[in-house]
């Protein structure tokens, strides 16, 4: 079973398309963020600084929680070309952030910006992004509409047993 996303860009991306899909952030992940990275900020590690920032607790790597963007490019076959975030809040572990994205602009060649939002559990914005870079035009929608026949092996998302993240397409 295809990703909605997936579809959506197979069946053509349009100015106003809206995507979210959520995820929730554990320590697990911001470990191995940051053995991934090198960015062994006490602040994701060590309570005592973490206090000392300000946090009631420690927190997920901002880049971490703003690579949910990597799920929307991946599965519309976005070739970023940039992205400038600003954090707002920190996200805890256990935090489940909702990301929104929308296309806000796609030029004939293919060239596309996109801004995202994402808001936790209780509603509070935590980040927001501007997005730039090209949307697939019909030679690469055929060829995800030909992967997609095929299964999509390699889109683990696509896959009917993969029982991960709640996916919607709005």
């Amino acid at each position: 079973m295809a990703n909605p996303i997936r579809i959506r860009a197979i069946q053509g991306l349009t100015e106003g398309d809206s995507f979210s899909y959520t995820r929730e952030f554990t320590r697990e992940e911001t470990s191995s963020f940051g053995d991934m990275t090198r960015d062994y900020n006490p602040v994701h590690y060590d309570l005592r600084w973490s206090e000392l920032k300000g946090f009631k607790d420690l927190i997920c790597h901002g880049l971490l929680v703003g690579s949910m963007l990597c799920e929307f490019g991946g599965q519309v076959g976005w070739l970023a070309t940039g992205m400038n975030f600003k954090f707002i809040k920190p996200v805890y572990f256990g935090d489940t952030i909702c990301c929104a994205v929308t296309i806000t602009k796609i030029a004939d060649n293919g060239y596309a910006e996109a801004e995202a939002f994402f808001t936790n559990q209780d509603g509070e914005k935590v980040c927001c992004a501007q997005l730039t870079g090209r949307v697939p035009l019909n030679p690469e929608r055929e060829l995800l509409k030909q992967m997609s026949d095929e299964g999509d092996p390699a889109n683990r998302l696509s896959n009917e047993n993969y029982d991960g993240l709640k996916k919607a397409v709005s």
